[in-house]
Order: C-alpha cells, then sequence, then structure tokens
C-alpha cells in the first residue's frame, strides 16, 4: 500500500509505501468500541463524594409527634426530602478504570488506522516545521490540503510551535506518534501525519 506525501502548498512531493501487515487488517469495530470505552472510562476522575442521611449533621431527633398534626410523619429533618438532608444513594470515590492489554490496544489502533486508509481520511506530508508560532499558517496547510473538517495532527516528536500554533483552532488536536491512541483517530474525522511520524509508528508495531 502507497500514499502520497503531500507538502505544505498542497502538492504531491512522492510517496511511502506502508506495510499491509499494519495498515490493511481487517475492522474490527467491536474490538475498537472496547478500548474506547475503557479510555474515556480511565479519564474519569471517579472523586465525586456527597453525604448521606447518615453522615449529615444533626436531625437525631424526631421532629414532632407521630399522629395529630396533620402532617405527614417524618422520623428526622435530614431525610433526603428537606433541605440539609442526605442525598439518596450518595456518590463515593471510585475507580472507574478498566484494564485492557497491550496487544488489543495495538491492534484497535491499527484496525482504526487501517479503516481511515481505506476511506481516505488519512493524510501525509513530508514535514510541519514552522518558523515560528502562527495559528494562521497551521490553517493555511490545512486549507492547502483540503482538512476543513476535525483533524489530528501527528508529528514524530512533541513539536512544540505546533503545539502552540494550533492551541487556538477549535477543530484540531495534536498528538506525538508514541502517545496516539484509539479514541483520537475515531473521534476525528482526518489525520494528518507527517512523514517521519507514520514511519515511526510503523517501526514501533513491526
Amino acid at each position: 500500500m502507497e500514499l502520497k506525501v503531500m507538502n505544505k502548498a498542497g502538492k504531491e512531493v512522492g510517496k511511502v509505501e506502508l506495510n499491509d501487515e499494519l495498515f490493511n487488517i481487517e475492522y474490527n469495530e467491536a474490538l475498537i468500541h472496547q478500548i474506547v470505552v475503557a479510555q474515556l472510562a480511565n479519564r474519569r476522575q471517579g472523586t465525586k463524594c456527597t453525604l448521606t442521611r447518615a453522615e449529615v449533621r444533626g436531625g437525631g431527633i424526631k421532629p414532632y409527634r407521630q399522629k395529630g398534626t396533620g402532617r405527614a410523619r417524618q422520623g428526622s429533618i435530614r431525610a433526603p426530602q428537606f433541605i440539609k438532608g442526605g442525598v439518596v444513594f450518595a456518590p463515593k470515590p471510585r475507580d472507574f478504570s478498566k484494564k485492557t492489554n497491550k496487544f488489543a490496544r495495538r491492534l484497535a489502533l491499527l484496525s482504526a488506522l487501517s479503516e481511515k486508509i481505506r476511506q481516505n481520511e488519512v493524510t501525509v506530508i513530508d514535514n510541519l516545521e514552522l518558523k515560528e508560532v502562527k495559528t494562521k499558517e497551521v490553517a493555511a496547510i490545512l486549507k492547502a490540503l483540503n482538512l476543513n473538517k476535525t483533524t489530528l495532527i501527528v508529528t514524530a516528536e512533541k513539536d512544540e510551535l505546533v503545539l502552540r500554533a494550533s492551541g487556538n483552532l477549535e477543530k484540531v488536536e495534536v498528538t506525538t506518534a508514541d502517545l496516539i491512541n484509539v479514541y483520537e483517530v475515531v473521534k476525528n474525522n482526518d489525520c494528518l501525519f507527517t512523514k517521519a511520524a507514520i514511519e515511526k509508528i510503523e517501526e514501533a508495531n513491526a
């Protein structure tokens, strides 16, 4: 499999050959869904904490007698229906994380990338070197490459200039070849890889 290599002006300047065993594998939707669910779960802090009626302060005495008042019977003013009462089924700190094995994560990522390539949603650029932090320069590159939807930019190494220049672009995310994950791939419509980044991914998964 070959992909065209474009320059910043949107013109073809060469081709990059991909390993079919990595970038042309079967689309495994069930596995991708499993990994995405796990990744989103692992992002949850799980630090919510509210008090039940047993934990709130006060309410030890019955507010009024059981019968004869004409009102509903009550045992405590800290029951959930009262102001300052406890919370029903109060959320407590918990761990939402899900374990996934390395092989499954790797297979899901390659499956997602393979499908992106088949759908012509992967673009390779020769380089993304910027001389200074200019948002309009990154926007111009994306426009030249006809990437006007949500786009994931993947560089070989952390590029501070690209990261900062893309910060104000609402539809753009930036990551590196060693940190790319399945959720980022499926979340964005298009993926823009530098040639060095896609070679690094291929080398890491060979």
